[in-house]
């Protein structure tokens, strides 16, 4: 038996190795090949290796975006089965690349939030491009090493340390934008704090009007038509503002040729052009969503997971519209800095914002979905499962959080992450189960206390007839027979205390959110910036060695 237990092990072993050799392998390949194809492309350049290299790194750092970040569009979705993990990797893929690609914008800004004054750099191009290629690589190893731990990361806030640490080393801390660090670091709570009221609010009116309700298919009918548009509303408001607005103008023009329509040509869409926008797209979804609900014949049980089908739809589409919005935002973390490379290497300055090439820009797509495809599923299941358990309606809370809280927090001026505010999401639909819970066991515990009471009667009453017999000087065959039973009826007693004591016990203490996760995940977050700064200051002191 254990041989074979050994040799099932090694079989094990075997699989895992060779499937981790395969990943790595076609990683290798993608980033030889974007190695390969700067350096043959831009052959007529000087530093041209330094630019191939710089591809690399950007590809390295577009993968573990991708491994990293994508999970907080498509893990709720899959944690609630809502999604297979396969699905949900091919429908992230395609629709990150293409979020990427179509609105991703041809001029990206380099330095990422404007965090550190480029004017200190005096115009020389080799330590600033050295600085961005210590920043980029130092993130994309801290994201690695994250995705390893299992912990959800801001890539943002990852490159922004990267930058930051670079940017001290080359030039002083004089170089820092703090007050914009400053607003950085307030994200680091209000990311997951807004992202978890605004998710256990939809979640509690959810059940509210429905799950609650004694006949949940007739408030289904009525509500579920009403949250969908809501979400089409929030969902098309969030895609104009932060998916469509690199490619706003040429939106614009496009229409312009259209008869009868004469548009102002505006360099971004404003708040109540999108909330115009959304209106219109969800009053449409409304009508169809209640049309389809009164045609459905379909006899539905009166139950909560028949309600939760009626989400899965939603969910697949908010998954996708959600890595479009991620791919057109969060392309520039890998492909900024890689932007501004390609931009002082060839022009020989110094720019705080930089065309890309389209090279650049299939390199961000391509190694996001990538990235997604080999080493996402590790944090898509730490998301999605390993958090709280999720089902339809509260990963439809999440998204919903993720994409209001977007908007909100746009228009108030405030800074924050998108996988804070979803892992945020997550923590709050969890906290809330937790409250319910509470709030719906009080009856219960009072009756447990009352049978606990009425049980000690019994047991009282019991113990001091069984003294009274067993005190008895001459005793007969129905006083033992007497006894027997009375010891029985004790030890059935004390069973029912202690049971009904460990039920309160557990009602009181149950929780729906894994603390260990949360510890892990914060303080992931909290040291993302510190961690990618000390590492970027350490690559640019040992490039500038090389280099020199």
């Amino acid at each position: 038996m254990e041989i074979q237990t050994f040799k099932k092990l090694e079989q094990e072993a075997l699989k895992k190795s060779g499937t981790d050799f395969t990943r790595l392998g076609f990683a290798l390949f993608f980033m030889i090949g974007v190695l390969t194809f700067s350096f043959l492309s831009n052959g007529g350049i000087s530093n041209n290796m330094f630019l191939a290299i710089a591809a690399l790194i950007g590809a390295y750092m577009a993968m573990n975006i991708g491994a990293n970040d994508v999970a907080n569009n498509v893990g709720p979705a899959v944690g609630s089965k809502a999604l297979t993990l396969t699905t949900a990797i091919i429908i992230a893929a395609i629709f990150e690349a293409a979020g990427a690609l179509i609105a991703g914008g041809e001029v990206v800004q380099t330095i990422k939030k404007g965090i550190i004054d480029i004017s200190a750099f005096n115009g020389n191009a080799d330590p600033f491009i050295w600085a961005m290629m210590a920043a980029l690589l130092a993130a994309a190893l801290w994201l690695n090493f994250a995705t390893m731990m299992r912990a959800p990361v801001s890539t943002t806030h990852s490159i922004v340390g990267g930058v930051m640490g670079a940017g001290i080393a080359a030039a002083g801390f004089g170089i820092v934008s703090w007050g914009t660090m400053g607003a950085i670091a307030a994200s680091w709570i209000i990311s997951p704090v807004l992202g978890g009221i605004i998710a256990a609010a939809f979640l509690f009116a959810i059940k509210k009007s429905i799950v609650f309700r004694d006949d949940k298919i007739a408030a289904a009918k009525k509500w579920v038509p009403v949250f969908v548009s809501i979400m089409a509303w929030a969902f098309t408001t969030y895609l104009v503002l932060k998916g469509l607005k690199q490619i706003w103008p040429k939106i614009l023009e496009t229409l312009n040729y259209l008869p009868l329509l004469s548009l102002e040509i505006t360099k971004k869409p404003s708040f109540l052009t999108a909330l115009t926008l959304g209106l219109i797209v969800a009053i449409l979804v409304y009508i169809q969503v209640n049309k389809k609900l009164a045609s459905n014949k379909k006899v539905m049980e009166n139950s909560k997971d028949s309600v939760n089908t009626l989400f899965t739809i939603p969910l697949i589409f908010a998954a996708a519209l959600l890595s479009f919005a991620h791919g057109a935002n969060d392309v520039a973390n890998a492909i900024g800095p890689l932007a501004a490379i390609n931009d002082a290497v060839v022009n020989g300055g110094i720019s705080s914002k930089a065309s890309i090439p389209l090279w650049v820009m299939a390199v961000g797509a391509l190694g996001i979905s990538l990235g997604l495809a080999l080493y996402g599923p590790k944090l898509i299941k730490t998301v999605g499962s390993e958090i709280t358990e999720l089902d339809q309606i509260r990963a439809f809370s999440i998204a919903m959080a993720a994409s209001i809280t977007v908007i909100i927090a746009s228009q108030l001026g405030l800074p924050v992450s998108s996988t804070h505010i979803a892992i945020g999401g997550v923590f709050g639909v969890g906290f809330l189960r937790e409250w319910l819970h509470l709030t719906e066991k009080p009856t219960s515990i009072e009756d447990k206390k009352l049978i606990i009471k009425d049980e000690k009667k019994n047991l009282n009453a019991y113990t001091a007839e069984l003294k009274t017999i067993e005190a008895k000087e001459s005793k007969i065959k129905e006083d033992y027979e007497r006894i027997v039973e009375l010891y029985k009826l004790i030890a059935e007693e004390e069973r029912l205390i202690k049971s009904s004591k460990k039920s309160i016990k557990h009602a009181k203490k149950v929780q729906y959110v894994k603390r260990d996760a949360i510890k892990k995940i914060i303080a992931a977050w909290i040291i993302t910036v510190p961690a990618a700064a000390i590492l970027a200051a350490l690559l640019f002191y040992m490039i500038k060695g090389i280099m020199l």
